[in-house]
Formats: structure tokens, sequence, C-alpha cells
């Protein structure tokens, strides 16, 4: 079994690229992307302290049959909310967007959904393949202000890494 957790703390640069590295590994040659969203799940929980959600929304089709709403994908925390339409809380203001959302309080923004009462900041990346939203990256804290631009930035390398792994 390997151990992918960082042995020391990290620089938030280095720690990181260690993340997409190991995310690289885990996710090498496997085209599941079920499996590969739940490994970087786990990573992401293992990598990154103090969170309380780590994991994905996946662009799903709506009764309508447009790809207009986030379902939930792997994850590690809490239950969750299994759909979000584009444009509701911070998952789907990502989505809707394609732009990262770094919310140092979540409580102030405008139509949050509150799965888990407990969370107090948010960092939600879009995953884009060919310039559209397939998934997002969803980080829920319960620190105010936990995230940074730092955190913002790894993520979105992350998501780069895996836009054509699930």
């Amino acid at each position: 079994m390997y151990d992918f957790k960082p042995a020391t703390p990290l620089p938030a640069a280095e720690l990181y690229r260690e993340l997409v590295a190991a995310a690289e590994a885990l996710t090498a040659g496997e085209p599941d992307a079920v499996a590969n969203m739940a490994n970087v799940a786990a990573l992401l929980w293992e990598f990154l302290p103090d969170l309380n959600w780590a994991g994905f929304y996946r662009v799903g089709s709506a009764k309508n049959g447009a790809g207009d709403e986030l379902v939930l994908g792997p994850f590690v925390g809490r239950p969750a909310c299994i759909r979000i339409p584009f444009g509701t809380g911070v998952c789907g203001t990502a989505a809707k967007s394609g732009a990262t959302q770094l919310v140092e309080d979540v409580h102030a923004f405008p139509g949050h959904i509150a799965c888990d009462a407990a969370s107090q900041s948010e960092l939600v990346v879009p995953v884009l393949r060919d310039s559209a939203v397939i998934a997002v990256i969803d980080l829920d804290s319960p620190s105010p202000a936990r995230f940074t631009a730092a955190d913002a930035t790894g993520i979105e390398a992350l998501a780069a890494m895996l836009s054509d792994r699930i």
C-alpha cells in the first residue's frame, strides 16, 4: 500500500506539486472516471488539512436533457446534496461561469447551499475539457477564510491534469 500523505508540512507551491504528482501517478492509465475521482478525493483529504468535505460534482443531464446541473460524484465527508443546478450555490456558480470560486465566508455567498452547517469557507474549481465544464472539485472547511489564492492555483493545476482522466 502506498502512503501518499506528505511527510511534513510544506510550502503551498511544493505541497500542490506533490499533490498533482501523486494524483497523476494514481490516475495514469486508468480509464474509469469514477475510480479516478474516488482516489483523488481521498488524496485531497490526506494532503490538505482543515477540510470537512473534499470531492467532485459531475456535470449531469437534467430532465430536459441539457447539461445544466451538477450531480454528486466521489467525495470524502458528510453526506451531501445530490443535484445542484448551474448558477446555484458556490458549486453551481463555478459550473455556470467556468471560473474558480474562492469563498472566505460561505454564509455571505448569495444562494449558498448548506449541505453541512459546519462549513465556513469553500473553494470550488471547475474541471474543463475542450473549454466546457465537465465537473467541479469542491473543498469545504470548518474554518473561515481557510483557502488562499495559492490553494486555488494548486487545485486549478490538479483540475487541468485531471481533465482527460475523469
